[in-house]
């Protein structure tokens, strides 16, 4: 049973966890409203919120590792992927599944009646239709071009977030929506590099991403696109906020922002440049470019950790400024 644990936490792919607790700082910064009850208002609903959204997200995990077994078993880069897949039961993996989505919804029903709010149902339900349907086929969405761009900015930030907002209010600012776009924007502009980390495999057996669609080079000119206008539209709305809180000095702190966007920028650059070199590359250099491409693009994670990091920061601050 232990090593099935640990099979089966393989799969869920963990690496991906910051960005629930990530979603659940955001959605609590925006959706806090004082004065509320500390245990009933604030604990059990965030605990509830926090666990619901976990479940729908290895959910969302282990369908993508069990729908892209046969293309990961071709990546170098996801080895201890397959080889978890390869030892974990089929028909188990699938059972937990099955619990996990059994005792979200369980959750889900408990949050719903404690805060009054039959809403949260529509969020879970659209979650889980774009979790599945992203990786699953026959919709698999994540080969549909557009429609992988925009499932992946729903389920990888605006459905979180907003889910997680909405379970302490129902009125939620301009400014949030602003912020809520750029955020969305950034997930999906430090997601490029990695779907340009695995561009050559996806093309060579026929897995049209919507990076395989654009190519390299501009795949890598939209990531950089998307950030900038993404940290703009971040910058803007936390701006808006506290300009107009208790503590507007705390604006000050957006400089954080503001270096974070700006490193990642510069190593989208050096991806952008190898890209437009590969692009008229002699057959003989290719190998060579495609090795840089694939060893920078698979920097990705780090660059996911500082922008979340930094915008949970960001985020802190925000809840300071309604708590003093």
């Amino acid at each position: 049973m232990p090593n099935t644990a640990k099979l089966l936490y393989t799969v869920s792919r963990p690496e991906f966890i910051p960005a629930n607790s990530a979603s659940l700082v955001i959605g609590l910064a925006w959706g806090l409203t004082l004065p509320l009850d500390l245990l009933w208002g604030l604990v059990v609903p965030l605990v509830l919120a926090y666990a619901i959204i976990t479940f729908v997200a290895a959910y969302a995990a282990q369908i993508n590792s069990l729908s892209d077994y046969d293309l990961d078993v071709r990546d170098d880069t996801k080895k201890g992927l397959v080889q978890a897949m390869s030892q974990l039961k089929r028909n188990m993996l699938k059972t937990f599944m099955a619990l996990e989505l059994a005792v979200s919804f369980i959750l889900l029903l408990l949050l719903v009646w404690i805060q009054a709010k039959p809403f949260l149902l529509l969020f879970w339900a659209a979650g889980v239709f774009l979790a599945h349907s992203y990786s699953a086929p026959p919709i698999r969405l994540k080969s549909r071009g557009v429609l992988a761009v925009i499932t992946l900015l729903l389920v990888l930030s605006v459905l979180p977030v907003t889910f997680i907002a909405y379970v302490f209010t129902t009125t939620l600012s301009y400014a949030f929506f602003l912020f809520l776009f750029g955020q969305a924007l950034t997930v999906y502009a430090v997601i490029v590099p990695a779907e340009i980390r695995d561009y050559f495999g996806d093309r060579k057996n026929g897995v049209a991403t919507f990076t395989v669609q654009l190519g390299l080079t501009k795949a890598s000119l939209l990531g950089i696109t998307l950030l900038g206008t993404g940290g703009t539209l971040v910058g803007a709305g936390l701006a808006l906020t506290l300009a107009y809180g208790k503590l507007p000095w705390l604006m000050g702190f957006l400089v954080a922002i503001a270096v974070a966007y700006l490193y990642i920028l510069r190593k989208y650059r050096k991806l952008y440049v190898l890209s437009r070199k590969h692009a008229v590359s002699a057959a003989e250099k290719e190998g060579e470019l495609e090795d840089a491409i694939v060893k920078l693009a698979a920097e990705n994670p780090r660059w996911i950790t500082l922008i979340t990091q930094v915008i949970v920061l960001m985020c802190i601050v925000l809840m300071i400024s309604k708590i003093v």
